[in-house]
């Protein structure tokens, strides 16, 4: 086995494995006269109603408070955890944590405890929770050590960290809070399709009653919600922001719960039928294997076949639209205008697009494969662009412009990092292909919508903890990936950390 592996090879692999499960995908466009809802949808887009705007204010403002109260807690316990990461049973938890999407969190806590202000505030935190404490970690872990060997030898750990390591990581913190708020923002608005009273519960209203005005209204209000980002939060305003979110979130009532409700979930709902009943370890294997056969199985393989796809597309989009950010390349309006064009398909979530695309072509696994390659592409493409723009003061002054830089010059250069932003949003696109079965499609996600909604919590933690250890497996596989390739490992914390500091090119 050659010890570096070639990007080639990799790209190569990818790109096939996507054609040969190309045609076992469900790709059918069932929607009714699907180009005749595009125009109906386009026509309203057009003409945005900003009449509601009462009710689109106060979503927008439980969507801000939602992701700031979520993200704040998730923060501080992944700040608490931060130092005690190396430890097996802190890292394997936040592993759990943060390998359940947020809107899977939401599902299991609306049973749990209610469809209110906590349940939404926790399904941010709990995920964001492992994330924060990973990265946190990776910071304390890569600062500088001479500080803290320059104190008295007596000096306890409190005192090192507080006074010699976090002054240092105390900017790359702050950072990667704002870039997760913009995340958090994101997972804020898609809750709100399971009935959170966030800016997706007014989206999933007016489609359905075919308003696209307002529904255009809303998209605006949103992407320049999360385009003026770093405009209206500012670190030393998050105190403020913190509490006006805790004060407007505890002004919800939501339908009181059945006294024990909690307990009732942890200590009966999740424990498996059998074991409950005494069927024991026959009935058990029985159960776990018609679970396997009838929904494991015929979901994940519809998961994979979503992820592989996506991620294949993922790359091209990238790849195409890099470019479109270099001035070099398309002019200075044509810039703006590539700016304009990847902030609208990073801002929208995968979900809220797969619900736009479900409108059109019904439910298949083309809206699913469409939203991912979008969003995630144009991720990749703003951040490879904006390293690309970086190498362009250093080119000689007869360099190429225009396609022929971006072909012969800056492709070539960004590759392994292109290559190394797609391999790390692989994980990613599989939790989000899981996501996409409560809208409808056949992923994992369908399955654990359809055990919730009968009330079988049993079923759905067991489908969870697939998806939990099948995140775990391609995290683990994208990183021997690009070890192999000795390209820049862009782990979490580096890619957050790109991102958060690029982000200021969203206001352009």
């Amino acid at each position: 086995m050659p010890e570096r592996l070639a990007p080639a090879t990799v790209v190569a692999c990818f790109t096939l494995l996507a054609a040969i499960l190309l045609p076992f995908a469900d790709l059918e466009i069932s929607g009714h006269d699907p180009w005749a809802m595009l125009g109906r949808m386009l026509t309203g887009f057009a003409r945005p109603d900003f009449g509601a705007i009462e009710t689109l204010a106060h979503s927008l403002a439980l969507t801000v408070a939602f992701a700031v109260a979520g993200v704040a807690l998730g923060a501080a316990a992944g700040f608490a955890l931060a130092p005690f990461y190396d430890r097996r049973l802190v890292r394997i938890l936040c592993i759990g944590l943060r390998s359940i999407h947020e809107i899977f969190w939401a599902l299991l806590l609306i049973q749990a405890i209610g469809i209110g202000a906590p349940a939404g505030v926790l399904a941010l935190a709990l995920p964001y929770a492992g994330i924060f404490a990973k990265i946190f970690a990776e910071q304390i872990e890569e600062s500088d050590p001479r500080p803290r060997n320059a104190l008295p030898p007596g000096t306890d750990a409190i005192s090192r960290f507080a006074y010699a390591c976090l002054p240092l990581i105390r900017a790359p913190m702050t950072a990667y809070c704002l870039y997760r708020l913009e995340c958090g923002m994101r997972a804020s608005a898609v809750i709100g399709f399971i009935g959170l009273p966030t800016l997706g519960f007014q989206l999933d209203s007016f489609f359905r009653k075919g308003d696209y005005g307002a529904t255009s209204a809303i998209l605006i209000c949103y992407i320049a919600l999360i385009a003026s980002l770093r405009l209206w939060m500012r670190p030393r305003l998050a105190p403020l922001w913190i509490a006006g979110s805790l004060a407007l979130l505890a002004a919800l009532r939501a339908p009181p719960m059945g006294e024990g409700a909690l307990w009732r979930f942890l200590s009966e709902d999740i424990i498996p039928r059998p074991l409950r009943s005494g069927e024991g370890l026959t009935g058990l294997l029985d159960w776990l294997g018609d679970l396997t056969l009838t929904e494991i199985l015929p979901g994940l393989w519809n998961t994979v076949i979503a992820t592989q796809i996506a991620l294949v597309l993922t790359g091209i989009v990238a790849f195409l639209t890099f470019g479109l950010t270099v001035p070099a390349v398309t002019g200075r309006w044509g810039r703006y205008a590539g700016h304009l064009f990847l902030v609208v398909l990073r801002s929208l979530p995968e979900y809220m697009l797969a619900y736009l695309f479900l409108q059109i072509f019904g439910p298949s696994l083309l809206p699913a494969i469409l939203a991912l390659g979008l969003h995630n592409g144009a991720i990749i493409g703003h951040l490879v662009g904006r390293e690309a723009d970086s190498l362009v003061p250093g080119l000689r002054p007869d360099a190429p412009r225009g396609l022929n830089l971006w072909g012969w010059e800056l492709a070539p250069r960004v590759f392994g990092s292109f290559l190394a932003l797609c391999l790390y949003r692989w994980e990613i696109i599989l939790r989000e292909s899981a996501v996409m079965g409560i809208l409808g499609i056949a992923t994992l996600g369908f399955f654990i919508d359809s055990a919730l909604s009968e009330l079988r919590a049993d079923r759905a933690v067991v489908i969870l903890i697939v998806i939990a250890l099948l995140s775990a497996l391609i995290d683990t596989i994208s990183l021997r990936l690009r070890q192999r390739m000795k390209i820049a490992g862009l782990r979490d914390s580096d890619c957050a950390r790109t991102s958060a500091l690029s982000a200021d090119a969203m206001r352009t």
